[in-house]
């Protein structure tokens, strides 16, 4: 990418994400109370994963999981039919309200909108790892991960139980990373507010 475009791209991260942070105060507020109102636990969960240039990052959502099971699978994607979920965290997932709190991560510079999504430190593919999988895996890192990204507005979200499953999307990402256009982003961006919202099914 060259400089104009990379500053083209995180002049837009920024410009969005913290005013969409001030317009959704109000929201954080209100999920913020129902979290605590259920069960006292804390609001936000942390999580690491890969970020630019195969650094780790924490990722910050809204916690979804039970208090009583918040320190279990961790490391791991979860699907949205799990017995682990508060009644509130399961409304959370499925809205894909649980995410909006990594528009902090986008403001401080983890994170992009658009891009490939950033995986957990040792997600699987089926039974293997991703790193092991793929050779071409670590080029999906030279952008800042995203909210979403190519894979996502393809559907190829949520755990991948199957490696053809984990082909299509690391394809997808390569994709993105080669062709990468500012109207791309903005194609994305569209694509996911269109398609994406209110359908969770984890990122």
């Amino acid at each position: 990418m060259s400089p104009g475009a990379l500053f083209s791209k995180r002049t837009f991260d920024i410009a969005i994400s913290l005013g969409a942070l001030v317009a959704l105060t109000p929201l954080f507020l209100v999920v913020s109370a129902l979290i605590k109102l259920e069960d006292r636990g804390p609001v936000f969960f942390f999580q690491e994963r890969w970020g630019q240039n195969g650094k780790k990052i924490r990722i910050i959502k809204f916690r979804t999981m039970a208090q009583r099971n918040s320190g279990l699978g961790a490391g791991a994607s979860v699907g949205n039919n799990n017995n682990r979920f508060s009644k509130v965290g399961a409304f959370l997932r499925r809205t894909n309200i649980d995410e909006i709190p990594q528009l902090l991560n986008v403001a401080k510079g983890d994170m992009s909108l658009i891009g490939p999504r950033c995986h957990p430190v040792g997600m699987l593919a089926g039974d293997i790892a991703y790193e092991e999988l793929f050779p071409d895996y670590q080029q999906r890192h030279v952008m800042r991960p995203g909210l979403s990204g190519l894979a996502q507005i393809r559907g190829w979200r949520g755990p991948t139980t199957r490696r053809g499953e984990a082909r299509a999307r690391i394809a997808c990402d390569l994709y993105y990373v080669q062709n990468y256009s500012f109207w791309l982003d903005i194609k994305i961006l569209l694509a996911t507010i269109r398609s994406e919202v209110g359908r969770g099914t984890g990122f």
